[in-house]
């Protein structure tokens, strides 16, 4: 490891509050939005999932590292955070042929502070709110303010695009089922849902038009989850419309949900401070029955548009704070959830989602 062993680091939220702990990950200079993920396991998905892009995230679950790194467990080809946060953080990990924690954050330039009280940190920015943060071990304090301002808020930033994959690509055997999977950032065990259960998908970057999705001859459509501020995407609603004049089956998840809804004239907004973490529940209002689920996202729709449209019927809630998790579209093959139900970390309560959606495209 080429890390010092107790190089100091700093972070400064833009409220200015501070902290000082020890550095982690590569010795340098990070910011973006802070959130915190109450996951108990699976930090290495977490930080790869590409929703994450543009933010540091906040471990609570108080040791990190324990277990290393295997590639079979990344969503993404590296880590898409911006920095991380911790309080007990491991240089050594327990798994046989594991990577530690420290030398692949090290590989891939996340830089990272540990020895933090991230309790203490956690409930600021549940009080306060979302905001953004600077973390550094190689600049002196003062320095901290004059970078921190010159970080962008999230609030209007389109950022799928610049995680989507540059190019086509297929996944799964031919002769099955056809998805065509618009990339606004999707996680690895989102495709391979797809694909276990005999799918054949075309995944195409974000801003492909509709038209260009079409030659391939799908039959149906995923819009995945994604980092970023929903209202900064009119390219991907025009998309939806043209989607759903084409009849298709459709399905989204996070940010093609937020897309589906906007493309129904239903408003998203910038939430307090989000749900990110393995453990929400949610209401299946169709059913009756609760899961537990797992979820990652800093908007989120307009509870009050849904029940004023005449188009869109909520299909799940939120029983911590009555969000909408989920909707339908009236008289159309178009269904959505707000959470993940590929849950990579987190519970399987929801993998039926993909079977609906298959049954929608062969029904």
């Amino acid at each position: 490891m080429n890390k010092p062993t107790k190089t100091k680091a700093y972070l400064l939220l833009e409220d200015g509050f501070k902290m000082e702990g020890i550095a982690i990950g590569k010795i340098g200079t990070s910011g973006g939005e802070i959130c915190f993920n109450t996951g108990m396991t699976g930090y290495q998905e977490v930080y790869t999932d590409p929703s994450y892009y543009g933010q540091v995230v906040i471990n609570t679950n108080a040791h990190i590292g324990n277990y290393g790194t295997v590639d079979a467990e990344n969503e993404s080809e590296a880590p898409k955070i911006s920095g991380l946060i911790v309080n007990d953080f491991s240089e050594h990990n327990s798994r046989v042929g594991a990577e530690s924690l420290q030398d692949y954050l090290e590989k891939h330039n996340v830089v990272g502070i540990s020895d933090i009280d991230s309790r203490s940190l956690v409930r600021h920015i549940r009080d306060k709110g979302a905001m953004n943060v600077i973390i550094t071990s190689e600049l002196p304090e003062e320095q901290l303010q004059s970078e921190l301002e010159k970080l962008p808020q999230m609030d209007g930033l389109e950022l799928a695009s610049k995680v989507s994959t540059a190019k086509p690509y297929i996944l799964g055997e031919e002769n099955k089922i056809k998805i065509a999977v618009l990339d606004f950032g999707v996680k690895r065990s989102i495709l391979s849902n797809f694909v276990k259960r005999g799918c054949q998908l075309k995944v195409f970057p974000a801003k492909t038009p509709f038209t260009e999705v079409l030659k391939w001859n799908p039959d149906g459509v995923f819009l995945s989850n994604g980092p970023g501020d929903p209202a900064a995407m009119d390219y991907a609603v025009n998309s939806v419309k043209e989607i759903v004049d084409s009849e298709k089956p459709l399905f989204g998840i996070c940010l093609g949900h937020q897309i589906i809804a906007r493309s129904f004239d239903i408003g998203t907004y910038k939430m307090h401070h989000g749900h990110r973490g393995l453990n929400h529940p949610v209401k299946n209002i169709k059913t009756g029955l609760s899961e537990i689920t797992s979820q990652n996202h800093g908007f989120s729709i307009s509870k009050e548009d849904v029940e004023k449209s005449s188009k869109v019927n909520q299909t799940h809630i939120n029983l911590n704070d009555g969000t909408v998790e989920g909707i339908e579209i009236k008289g159309k093959k178009i269904f959505s959830v707000q959470y993940h139900p590929e849950s990579s970390p987190g519970p399987h309560d929801s993998e039926y989602l993909f079977d609906n959606f298959i049954e929608l495209i062969t029904k």
